[in-house]
């Protein structure tokens, strides 16, 4: 199974718009969430996707993920079945050096709240910290998507 290996950090301001090559709206539902496993619903733009991450055995920052594309009507239906709450936000990739930052600007109940992800290929792999990018949060977990449809922005 593959492993992601990404650092998340909060964003200070919005001159990554301009830098950025693409965006796309994701809406995310989870299925499962225990602790053990999460099983995710992705719809982004016309194109929807499920997906199951899990920990590694040794913990940190690696987690085992595996993604398929599903049919569009399929995430549709299977949205339908998703525990409460829904993440709803405008991914930004930006180019910086040799990685591609991810920034999510959230809607709804985390609405106010960005955020930049960044994957890497190694736990110790040196990236290129843009301008617009402030405290790391990696491995807080208030941050992670999971949380934040429990634990909305706007409630903090």
């Amino acid at each position: 199974m593959p492993l992601e290996i990404e650092r998340k950090f909060i964003v200070l301001n919005d001159s990554y718009k301009k830098e950025s090559c693409s965006h796309s709206h994701i809406v995310q539902g989870y299925i499962c969430n225990d602790g053990k496993r999460t099983v995710r619903v992705r719809i982004r733009d016309d194109r929807a996707y499920l997906t199951i991450k899990s920990p590694t055995p040794e913990g940190g920052l690696p987690c085992n993920e595996f993604e398929i594309e599903i049919e569009l009507e399929e995430g549709k239906q299977l949205m339908k079945i998703c525990e409460p709450g829904v993440i709803d936000k405008v991914r930004w990739l930006v180019k910086s050096g040799k990685h591609t930052f991810e920034v999510d600007e959230f809607f709804g109940d985390n609405e106010g709240l960005v955020m930049a992800e960044v994957e890497l290929s190694a736990v110790d792999e040196q990236v290129a910290i843009p301008s617009y990018i402030g405290q790391e949060v990696t491995g807080d977990r208030r941050y992670f998507n999971t949380q934040l449809r429990k634990h909305p922005y706007k409630t903090w």
